[in-house]
């Protein structure tokens, strides 16, 4: 009885599921109406100037909306894929056979929506704050986060190599 109640339970993980799918539909949408208002609000006479720059920083801020809306949705399709059906017709590079693979891909997304908040900063700075400290920062923890799946590729390597030998 409790194994047929634990097995059952994986289901609860739908929940999880739409819930990332959702912010993940939500987060490319406002990234879809943002970037309509940033061109039709375009200032087309000031293409060189500051106009130029604030508009480069708004569609990098829409960026970074649609690689959090990509974050989400591959939080979405990996959980699905893990704990309901393994057998989704996807992209090669997009089936996750494990936790470890998801996390991976996930802190792939946050290094990249780290790099790319970092840009924005850099584009934005006047020169009043400090930006070598936050840049230090961001970095450390891009560091850190390329260290762990590094380290995670290094301890599945072996596994994987062994495998493929016995077969």
């Amino acid at each position: 009885m409790l194994r047929r109640i634990l097995s059952s339970s994986r289901y609860l993980i739908i929940f999880a599921v739409l819930g990332a799918f959702i912010a993940s539909v939500l987060l490319l949408v406002i990234g879809v109406l943002y970037e309509i208002r940033v061109i039709s609000t375009a200032p087309l006479t000031d293409l060189t100037g500051k106009g130029a720059k604030l508009m480069v920083i708004s569609l990098i801020e829409i960026i970074d909306l649609f690689l959090l809306g990509t974050g989400f949705y591959l939080i979405a399709v990996g959980l699905y894929e893990l704990f309901i059906d393994d057998q989704l017709p996807l992209p090669a590079w997009l089936v996750i056979h494990n936790f470890d693979d998801l996390k991976g891909k996930l802190v792939s997304i946050v290094i990249v929506v780290l790099g790319v908040t970092f840009l924005s900063q850099a584009v934005r700075w006047d020169g009043s704050q400090e930006l070598l400290g936050y840049g230090i920062a961001v970095g450390l923890v891009i560091a850190a986060l390329t260290f762990f799946i590094s380290v995670k590729n290094k301890k599945a390597s072996p596994a994987h190599d062994k495998d493929a030998s016995d077969e």
